[in-house]
């Protein structure tokens, strides 16, 4: 199955918004990429992300 790129916008605590580049399938559920989004920020040197799926905005890229 061929992977697509899909933009992921999570809130954190400091206000801020950060996006995330996360490849899937185009079947891909809104939840599972939410979660990979946010797992990737976790590990990052951000602050915290909000873990409100209805926060975040997901959108297919190109």
């Amino acid at each position: 199955m061929e992977s697509r790129c899909w933009m992921v916008a999570l809130l954190a605590i400091d206000g801020r918004q950060y996006v995330y580049r996360v490849y899937a399938p185009a079947d891909a559920l809104p939840a599972d990429l939410f979660w990979e989004a946010w797992h990737c920020h976790d590990e990052g040197p951000f602050p915290r992300a909000l873990d409100l799926f209805d926060a975040a905005v997901i959108q297919h890229v190109g």
